[in-house]
This record gives C-alpha cells, sequence and structure tokens, in this order.
C-alpha cells in the first residue's frame, strides 16, 4: 500500500489538486482558475477556486511563480497525488505490447546482458527520461562454469557464466604462482562441487572446509580458496545500464545550465546510480514500486528530480537487482509506475521459471 497522507481533504480540494497536477505534468505551465472553472465538476466560480488554491498553497502542496500566474505542485502536491489521488496504475495495450515485442524476443531472451541494455533503453524511450537497470552483482548469481586462463606475469583471465548465463571477464594478479594445469583442475574443482551455488556461498564453503584440519593438505581447496577469494568476489560491482541521459537536455525542468551538468556527472558514476535505487526501494516492499520525489531525494543533485524504482531479480526471497526511470517531478506519475511495474514482474517471469506465467500488475492495476 502506498504511505497515506495525514491531511484531510474535502472532495473539492481533491479535485483542484488533481486537476492541477495532471494539468501541469502535461502542459508544464502554471494552472490558472479560469481553466480549473471549466473543468470543475460543481462548476465552480473562478473565485471559489482561487480561494481552494489559495488554502492548498498555505499548506504546501502548491505555489506560483509570480503573483499573477497559476499555480504549479510542490513536491509534497505531488506526493498527495501520487499517495492518495492517483488512477489505478494503468498500462496501455500499446505500451504492453511494445515492452513484449521489444524485450520477450528471441535475441534479448538468449542473452541476459542485450535483455538489460534493451530494458534500459526501452524505459529511457517509453519516459523519454533516463533509464536504468542495475543486475545482481556477479557474487548474487548462481555459478554455471568457471574458466582460469594464466596470461603471464601473474595476471590470469576469469571468466565465470552465471546460471543465467551472464558472463564476466576479469583480469587478476595472482598472489601465488599457478600452471595452467592447476588452473584448469581448480577451475573442474570449483565446477564440479559449487555449481548452483552463489559466488558468496562458494567462498564461505571454501573458508569453512579450510578449518578443517584434513583440508590443510588439499592443494586443489587451497587453490580455489585463493583464486576464487580473489577473482569472483574482492571489489565485486554490478554493471549499471543507464540510457537516456542526453533526454534531459530538451526538458525545460533543466534549463540551468549548472543543474544539468551536475546530473550528467552524477549518471556517470556507477556507485551514486545504484545508490540511488536502492535509496528509492530501501523501505519498498516486493509488491511495491517506490517513488521519490524532488526535496525527499538525499542527494542534492536529485532534488529537482524523480526516482520511480522497483527491486527486481529475486534470489532466495530477496531482491539483487532493481530498474528504474529517473525524470524531472513533473513526470507522468501513474503511466510510469506501470510501466516499472509491468517490466520488474517480467523479469521475474523470464529469469525465474517458478514464477507465474501470467503478469499481473500490483496493487490495483488494469491494462487499457
Amino acid at each position: 500500500m502506498l504511505k497515506k497522507s495525514g491531511f484531510n481533504f474535502d472532495d473539492r480540494k481533491k479535485e483542484i489538486l488533481a486537476a492541477i497536477v495532471k494539468t501541469h505534468i502535461a502542459t508544464g505551465q502554471p494552472v490558472g482558475s479560469f481553466a480549473l472553472a471549466k473543468s470543475s465538476s460543481e462548476h465552480l466560480s473562478s473565485a471559489t477556486i482561487r480561494n481552494i488554491c489559495a488554502e492548498l498553497e498555505a499548506e504546501g502542496f502548491l505555489t506560483h511563480p509570480h503573483t499573477s500566474a497559476g499555480r504549479m505542485p510542490t513536491d509534497k502536491g505531488y506526493r498527495y497525488y501520487v499517495d492518495n489521488l492517483m488512477p489505478a496504475m494503468r498500462l496501455s495495450r500499446s505500451d504492453a505490447a511494445r515492452i513484449n515485442e521489444q524485450l520477450l524476443n528471441e535475441d534479448a531472451m538468449a542473452n541476459p546482458e542485450r535483455l538489460m541494455e534493451r530494458t534500459s533503453q526501452l524505459l529511457s524511450q517509453l519516459s523519454d527520461n533516463v533509464g536504468i537497470v542495475v543486475p545482481p552483482a556477479i557474487t548474487k548469481d548462481r555459478l554455471h562454469h568457471v574458466d582460469f586462463v594464466k596470461l603471464g606475469e601473474g595476471r590470469i583471465l576469469v571468466i565465470t557464466v552465471s546460471s543465467a548465463g551472464r558472463v564476466q571477464d576479469r583480469v587478476i594478479v595472482a598472489r601465488a604462482e599457478f600452471t595452467q594445469d592447476e588452473l584448469n583442475s581448480t577451475a573442474r574443482y570449483l565446477v564440479e562441487n559449487f555449481r548452483g551455488w552463489t559466488i558468496i556461498e562458494i567462498r564461505d564453503d571454501l573458508l569453512r572446509r579450510m578449518t578443517e584440519e584434513k583440508a590443510l593438505y588439499d592443494k586443489f581447496l587451497r587453490n580455489a580458496v585463493l583464486l576464487c577469494g580473489q577473482s569472483l568476489y574482492e571489489g565485486d560491482q554490478p554493471d549499471v545500464f543507464i540510457e537516456g541521459a542526453s533526454n534531459i537536455i530538451a526538458k525545460p525542468d533543466f534549463a540551468d545550465t549548472e543543474r544539468m551538468r551536475a546530473l550528467f556527472k552524477m549518471f556517470e558514476q556507477k556507485s551514486r546510480i545504484i545508490a540511488i535505487l536502492n535509496e528509492c526501494i530501501d523501505n519498498a516492499q516486493r509488491e511495491v514500486v517506490a517513488v521519490r520525489i524532488g526535496s525527499e531525494n538525499r542527494l542534492t543533485d536529485l532534488r529537482d528530480c524523480t526516482v520511480i524504482a522497483s527491486p527486481c531479480f529475486y534470489a532466495g526471497g530477496a531482491a539483487v537487482g532493481s530498474i528504474g526511470v529517473v525524470g524531472p517531478t513533473r513526470i507522468e506519475y501513474d503511466r510510469l509506475i506501470g510501466i516499472v511495474d509491468y517490466i520488474a514482474k517480467l523479469f521475474d517471469r523470464v529469469l525465474d521459471p517458478a514464477s507465474p506465467s501470467v503478469i499481473t500488475l500490483r496493487g490495483r492495476s488494469e491494462i487499457i
């Protein structure tokens, strides 16, 4: 359930606030009382609407750029709209068809990396903002195969293949000298004993085995501890697929050059992107799409942005990845929440054979 506001709105206030939010999202302009009067279900006068807007502004839900202008939602106004006034999450048939066409084709399904790359592109295209996919770190994937290739000068190429088909290459500088035969034997030992285990589980079990006295003289085990600990675990950080940062150039919401430069710099930093999505979904449950609006974001660079994110890539009941959209606070909340939710559920189905075969949106939802 989305968090409810503690303010007690009457129906007139709710209607006016919802109308201002939807009109401002569509036009980008302040909304005047005359336009609101024309769409009022009770045929309220402009004077009555101005009084209601003044009350909403005094309570912090609306603002206006100058005295004679109409009103615009504040972050607080957007929050109340999302939590209390927004229609049920909706996904148009055209959006659903486009998502299915792009993500459920043979090319994407055969290559997890390609699937995630396409997803970030699709999120960007559908939102006209920034699309982000943070896959699980390789340590949280389940091992299918591993190879160690001696390169010389102490360097070893490590190739890991996860059960989901993800491939990661990494070059390490070994702490001990190994022959290629020893590397081959160690790779076989890991695959034969630990296929289907996560890298973290493998590391922990190897360390446990090393505490047993008989294991101290097991060459394969010692080599596995050295190579697994150094190449498959240390410094591991998931890739980040991000697309559409250039979309913000055309947004009037980001006309300030310094603000735009700061956003570009932030999008170039993988660790900050991961932290942004993690913070957004930190308190969310599996069935909930999380939304952070403007000043709710802790990072100064995001104080004029909205983050819509969902956990995904579940392993052992816990989310080990995420997807999301970042854009201005003036964003299509109901449509994009529905899109993010649908794609997260799609990933659950595609990447987890135990998941239900039918995709449904979380919470109150519909496809229109």
